[in-house]
């Protein structure tokens, strides 16, 4: 999968699960022990807002992504898909083997495909977080999960230090790629 692949993935991952959000489930807590599902979902797409602005030399977004109201306005799926669709032209303009790409990251800069693999990795995440927060099936795929590891074992530790992610988890024996992966990012699969 080319890191275009996985963040096309991942974002669609992120459309059903919101639209799959009961319209009394906003309010219910998730995997991001201090977030709501409607705050887990303005801060994913204030992320890909942020990869967007970072990505394509635009005006990050005016909302800080680490503090979500959770006011989205009058339509959740609209809300999300307006930061889908206002990030497509800054991925669009990039090429997968071209120089590094600028990110939103503390990191810096990285390689372009390894900056789609890292929204995707947001995306994909967070679509978890709001899929099981609301009683739906996980959407992470094994096939998915193998692709995103690399990129966060990359983006991970550093940015553990600032709140981003979880302590990592011991998955349990057997465990496959996915909960390998969410345990790596501190969520209890089960």
């Amino acid at each position: 999968m080319t890191g275009w692949d996985v963040l096309n993935e991942a974002r669609a991952m992120l459309r059903a699960a919101v639209a799959g959000v009961p319209s009394d489930g906003w309010q219910r807590p998730t995997p991001c022990t201090e977030w709501n599902v409607a705050q887990v979902l303005q801060h994913a797409a204030l992320d890909q807002r942020a990869w967007a602005a970072a990505v394509g030399g635009t005006e990050p977004p005016g909302e800080k992504p680490f503090a979500p109201s959770g006011q989205l306005g009058d339509e959740p799926l609209a809300y999300a898909e307006a930061a889908l669709e206002a990030s497509a032209p800054a991925w669009a303009a990039v090429g997968e083997d071209g120089e590094p790409t600028p990110t939103p990251l503390p990191s810096g800069p990285m390689p372009p495909a390894d900056a789609a693999a890292a929204a995707a990795l947001d995306a994909a995440i967070h679509a978890w977080d709001i899929a099981v927060a609301t009683g739906q099936g996980s959407p992470l795929t094994p096939q998915l999960a193998r692709a995103l590891t690399p990129v966060a074992r990359s983006i991970v530790e550093p940015l553990r230090q600032y709140g981003a992610y979880a302590q990592a988890l011991e998955p349990d024996p057997g465990a496959d790629d996915a909960a390998a992966l969410l345990c790596y990012l501190g969520r209890r699969p089960g």
